[in-house]
């Protein structure tokens, strides 16, 4: 018994008849296409998993940079005392977004 109940010889028997039919000439040019199309499928895999790595590298980048100037803009303004021992901002604001700016 060979494979799922077909014997061995009835497999080279398929083999000798399909050798026949289309000749070796085009059995080779048919196994070279298999073949190049499996090497472009495991390439366009390869390429979409880098592509995917790198666009996450990208969000990580990018988030990370704007905590950091969420941060920076979070920082308390810095407030001075003038000589009369009353508090000033060292802040203006600007009238055209109404933003604090040193």
């Amino acid at each position: 018994m060979g494979i799922g109940g077909i014997s061995v010889w009835q497999l080279l028997i398929v083999l000798a008849i399909v050798i026949m039919l289309f000749g070796t000439k085009r059995l080779r040019t048919l196994g070279g296409d298999l073949g190049s199309a499996i090497k472009g499928f495991k390439k366009s895999m390869q390429d979409d998993d880098d592509k995917a790595d790198s666009d996450e590298d990208a969000a990580e980048d990018s988030s990370r940079s704007s905590a950091s100037l969420q941060r920076d803009e979070s920082a308390p303004l810095k407030r001075e005392h003038s000589h009369d021992g009353t508090r000033s901002d060292n802040a203006t604001v600007d009238s055209d977004d109404g933003e604090r700016k040193p």
